[in-house]
């Protein structure tokens, strides 16, 4: 049995096998459009790539050697298929001011997991708060409970990531003097590049809480989660707004239909009811919302790790496209679409458990 059909066999029980295929076939055209378009829009822009990328003062053998590298000496098409065929490989060349003389590709595997785990840890928080508070809400519709969490997730929905963040850094970090104001760990500690399990050495994930954990490094993780908390707060605020909005308005839907009165007819507890018949119906919407609410995350990652300093995939974009390092640039765009889709397809994998008629 190889990977493939043991990765099949477990899911079999949850989701047919031919719904996730065909999920996976509809990945391609939208990756190949996303491709399409990052492609056209860096050849669309003015000037010539050589030039930027190497600057005014660069000589013309080096200009050269970048257009020759780049393949701009070739017919448009001929790049075209040539940058496709890259991008299915995943090879974008090598960077040439975010880290000179490397490839995308490492650059991309060493900043990728901090901005995951960024946006992770702010899409746990959101549901972890975002979906009681939204059964909150909506049993207790009218009350005052229900004003104050309206009036909250309003306010998390209004607040943008670029104002957010500044203020709880200003409150929290120079007034308060709580919370450091940049930085994933204390600059005093340093981590080492594997762990050990069952006498072998692996490589770390690249995420700093779970790493520190591996290490058994209790004072690290410590710092680690420290410097953790704001910006995942400021990321979290926003998700928590939205899933608790979805998640009250679907449940007030939900506790209005005739099967939810029947139980309750018969006898059954309203507790019972509420979470047995009522929680999974009224989860299906707000599956959509998480799952679309996690390419907002990456997008708010890019505010956020430049307000806080974090060298993640937001901050490497960003200071990309300032350096003009088009290689990078494209590396990057195209990882946040694949991450977007695969997500994506997980909501659909959930929303048909939740509701076995989708796979129809």
């Amino acid at each position: 049995m190889n990977w493939t059909q043991f990765l099949f066999r477990l899911i079999e029980p949850v989701v047919p096998p031919r719904f996730v295929i065909k999920r996976l076939l509809l990945l391609i055209p939208v990756l190949f459009g996303v491709a399409s378009v990052v492609f056209a829009i860096l050849h669309l822009a003015p000037g010539d790539p050589a030039i930027i990328i190497a600057g005014q003062r660069a000589s013309a053998e080096q200009l050269e050697q970048i257009r020759v590298e780049l393949g701009l000496r070739r017919p448009l098409w001929e790049q075209y298929l040539s940058f496709l065929w890259d991008a299915a490989r995943f090879d974008f060349g090598q960077s040439y001011s975010i880290s000179r003389g490397n490839s995308v590709r490492s650059v991309i595997s060493d900043r990728l997991p901090i901005t995951l785990e960024l946006a992770i840890y702010g899409q746990v928080a959101g549901i972890l708060l975002g979906l009681p508070l939204g059964i909150i809400s909506a049993v207790k519709q009218d009350s005052l409970t229900d004003h104050v969490t309206r009036i909250g997730a309003l306010t998390g929905i209004s607040v943008p990531i670029f104002w957010s963040g500044p203020l709880l850094i200003l409150l929290f970090s120079t007034y308060l003097d709580v919370f450091p104001t940049s930085g994933r760990i204390k600059s005093t500690l340093f981590l080492p590049d594997t762990w050990t399990l069952l006498g072998r050495e692996l490589p770390l994930t690249g995420m700093i809480t779970v790493d520190t954990l591996l290490l058994g490094n209790t004072e690290a993780f410590l710092s680690a989660a420290h410097h953790l908390f704001l910006p995942a707060v400021v990321i979290g605020v926003y998700s928590t707004a939205l899933i608790s909005r979805m998640m009250r308005s679907s449940m007030l839907e939900v506790i209005r239909q005739d099967y939810i009165r029947t139980a309750r007819a018969k006898g059954q507890g309203a507790k019972i009811t509420l979470m047995k018949h009522g929680f999974r119906n009224a989860l299906i919407p707000v599956v959509t919302v998480i799952g679309i609410q996690f390419g907002t995350l990456l997008g708010g990652a890019v505010l956020t790790e430049t307000v806080f300093g974090i060298n993640g995939m937001g901050l490497t974009i960003v200071t990309a496209i300032g350096v003009s390092d088009y290689p990078v640039v494209q590396g990057t765009v195209l990882t946040f679409a694949l991450l977007f889709t695969l997500v994506n397809l997980f909501v659909d994998v959930t929303y048909s458990y939740l509701d076995p008629r989708i796979q129809q």
